[in-house]
């Protein structure tokens, strides 16, 4: 059985039967016959009612929802409002897809020989979706994996977190609810790792939804059977550029968003921020003095903007990477082990560049300031790690902007606003060893999808 407990105190909330290999089988056999059963695929019509009917339990489940991602999952009660709004919303967002999609027409008639064709194509489901789930956001990474597939028409089975399972088996549940039918949304909560390997290669799948770690991802992706498509979503050490022409108060409360929403543990939050050098007393004055003022704690109440850690072991694993950059000659300001799970906002001054908080993801409260004096030197510090997610600057200069936009080795760069900043219709994805393919709802759903060509001979 998989115990579920609280991320903030450990405390008991649930346990769950775990599915062995002949339970994995069972799901993957149903879902590859649901896809083979074409007589069977709901209508266009009919998934978008699934899709707006679900909208609606999970609206009127709301603070249900909320409450259970703040419990397993940490994030602060605030917070996890608005992941359930954000979750709602991407349930209609893949509902409204089916308004715009559709193939393209192919010229014919160009050359002599393709004379007296016409040709089209269009979008088919590509076959059966294994989707694998990162635990901070329970709820709405969920969303972006099972309501493409219910909007493109493909059987999906997800497995989530084994910290934050409660989300996801509560949302199929209202799936079904909802009017899909039994076999095309499933959970899988494998009793083991390799189990959960054994899905992701299995030839049945024809599409594999990562997110979750780099040396995760990679390896299921080498491990695919041929034809398998994917799309990784990984995490990054996101970069901030703060130019002598920025704003010093206007920007003080995104960043310390950006730094310690959700403990950090986001895979695109402010990480590295490069500061000018003669803004960079100030900034750093009144970045400690408003990153102090964060409450950390319980993350049921409604006053708490820090909470837990995932694991003890992360909160462990954060502070020794802070004590090691400390003793490499970084100045601390805050921090420090409040409880087993929770950890006080850490800011580092100029760490070493081979200390881990400055060349590998943290994932928790922890933000490295540094300075520079050349722009050219920022960029290129922002530049220099094999990860490459979003990144930002923050300036009132133009020109700079418009250039480091074009220079900044990003995904998606945004100017006087934090890294961590998304909407579920973006695309989101990361470059180099940060990810591969294209998340964010419409994306994932053309993801789903196979083109095929009809050529008519008149």
């Amino acid at each position: 059985m998989l115990q579920v407990v609280q991320a903030f105190d450990r405390d008991h909330i649930a346990e769950l039967p775990m599915d062995d290999a002949a339970a994995l089988e069972r799901k993957l056999t149903i879902a590859r016959k649901r896809f083979e059963d074409r007589g069977g695929w709901l209508k266009a019509h009919q998934r978008v009612a699934v899709l707006h009917r679900l909208a609606e339990l999970v609206a009127g489940q709301r603070e249900m929802f909320a409450m259970l991602i703040a419990r397993e999952g940490g994030k602060p009660y605030t917070d996890a409002l608005v992941e359930t709004d954000r979750a709602i919303d991407g349930i209609r967002a893949a509902a409204d897809l089916l308004r715009t999609r559709g193939g393209t027409e192919i010229p014919m008639g160009l050359t002599r020989a393709s004379e007296g064709r016409r040709a089209w194509t269009i979008l088919e489901p590509i076959g059966v979706i294994a989707a694998i789930s990162a635990f901070n956001h329970p709820l709405n990474l969920i969303v972006h994996q099972i309501a493409p597939a219910i909007a493109t028409g493909c059987p999906v089975i997800v497995k989530p977190a084994t910290a934050t399972p409660l989300c996801c088996v509560e949302l199929v549940r209202l799936v079904l609810e909802a009017g899909m039918p039994e076999g095309w949304v499933q959970t899988l909560l494998p009793e083991s790792r390799d189990l959960s390997g054994a899905f992701a290669s299995d030839p049945r799948v024809a599409f594999l939804s990562f997110i979750g770690s780099g040396a995760v991802g990679w390896r299921l992706r080498a491990n695919l059977a041929p034809g398998t498509r994917c799309a990784l979503e990984h995490g990054g050490v996101a970069p901030v550029i703060v130019d002598r022409t920025a704003d010093i108060d206007a920007i003080i409360e995104p960043l310390a968003k950006g730094g310690y929403y959700h403990a950090g543990q986001v895979c695109v939050s402010v990480q590295r921020i490069y500061v000018q050098e003669t803004l960079k007393d100030v900034f750093v004055e009144r970045f400690a003095e408003h990153v102090g003022r964060l409450r950390v704690g319980d993350p049921r109440l409604a006053e708490t903007e820090v909470g837990p850690l995932i694991q003890p072991a992360e909160a462990a694993r954060v502070a020794r990477w802070v004590e090691e950059a400390v003793s490499g000659g970084a100045r601390l300001i805050g921090g420090g082990r409040l409880s087993d799970t929770t950890l006080a906002p850490a800011i580092l001054v100029d760490p070493p560049a081979q200390a881990k908080v400055s060349r590998e993801e943290v994932f928790g409260p922890v933000t490295c300031v540094f300075g520079f004096t050349d722009l050219d030197d920022a960029i290129r510090e922002a530049n220099a790690l094999p990860v490459a997610f979003q990144s930002s600057i923050f300036t009132r200069d133009l020109a700079v902007a418009l250039d480091a936009a074009e220079r900044l080795d990003a995904s998606a760069v945004m100017v006087n606003d934090h890294t961590a900043f998304r909407t579920d219709w973006m695309p989101f994805a990361g470059r180099r060893t940060s990810g591969y393919g294209v998340g964010g709802i419409p994306y994932t759903a053309r993801e789903m999808t196979a083109e095929k060509m009809i050529v008519f001979r008149s």
